[in-house]
């Protein structure tokens, strides 16, 4: 949501607020300085969405399933969210979603990868592409981002060792982005008024096999980045947090129309949303230093 917020104040089109639980924190501070209306709001307690919500024409609804590592406390907060957004009046509703893996892996023939909590493969995929039905589609855009390019270099959503980054994608494409431009795109819709209510957008900045990633990555910086393939059972194995990791990177692998969705340069791809989303080899120039720390020793 800040990344929004940031790109809202840049932009200058719209009022921004932001919502946030504890108004004295650091980067709520930052962005009160910056031109934001900060108001305090709290998932769990609706009695403060009232006041957050008034006046308000769009909300960019973003739930954090790491918080509580429940995806059924994620879907009741997102339910809560649908009923006071309702209730406020909002117009626009952008729902930082996912597509549910339950309906691809169960369809398939063949074993099943390990279920992780109650039926769900990948809950924090899963619990929210189980509650897009609860939203009105008429006043709804169903937003889905791709893997963020800072998740590529830390544990635990890959194992990241010496600018070795070990996975089980396999040489399938991985649709990827740079957090900051997650805001961006989303201002895009809400910039669009009401074309995209109603439908889905996917966003990345490029489609690309791990291993080009690494390339990309190498190239920018002048380190070696390499891409190690590794089996989901080998992955899992890492730790008991890691088996959801590797049923994501099962579905993202093994589904092409993860990929195929999220396409840039689709009809309703990224780069209609904003034409400045960065590829892999921008985002890496950028973040040079910080991907320094993990590279290997031998430059090219």
């Amino acid at each position: 949501g800040g990344g929004l917020v940031r790109a809202m104040l840049e932009d200058g089109t719209f009022e921004a607020r932001a919502l946030t639980r504890d108004p004295s924190k650091p980067n709520a501070l930052e962005l009160k300085r910056l031109g934001a209306d900060v108001v305090r709001f709290d998932l769990d307690d609706p009695l403060t969405h009232q006041a957050a919500l008034r006046g308000v024409h769009g909300v960019f609804l973003v739930t954090n399933f790491w918080e509580s590592l429940s995806a059924a406390k994620e879907q009741e907060q997102a339910k809560a969210m649908v009923a006071s957004c309702v209730a406020a009046g909002v117009q626009h509703i952008v729902w930082s979603t996912l597509e549910d893996s339950r309906p691809f892996f169960n369809s398939q023939a063949g074993p099943k990868p390990p279920a992780v909590q109650g039926d769900m493969f990948v809950p924090h995929i899963d619990g929210k592409g189980g509650v897009d039905m609860l939203f009105p589609s008429d006043k709804t855009t169903f937003f889905h981002a791709s893997s963020y390019l800072e998740n590529l270099w830390r544990e635990p959503m890959t194992l990241c060792t010496d600018g070795v980054v070990a996975v089980n994608m396999a040489d399938a494409p991985l649709p990827v982005i740079a957090k900051e431009d997650v805001g961006r795109c989303a201002l895009g819709v809400f910039k669009a008024g009401d074309r995209y209510k109603g439908q889905a957008v996917y966003v990345a900045g490029e489609v690309l096999p791990m291993a080009d990633i690494m390339a990309a990555v190498s190239k920018a910086t002048g380190k070696t980045f390499t891409y190690q393939a590794v089996s989901s059972e080998e992955f899992a194995a890492h730790s008991p947090f890691f088996q959801a990791r590797a049923n994501m990177f099962q579905y993202i692998s093994s589904n092409p129309m993860w990929a195929k969705a999220r396409d840039p340069d689709g009809a309703v791809g990224s780069k209609q949303l904003y034409p400045g989303v960065q590829s892999v080899e921008q985002w890496a120039a950028a973040n040079k230093e910080m991907l320094l720390t993990r590279a290997t020793v031998a430059s090219h």
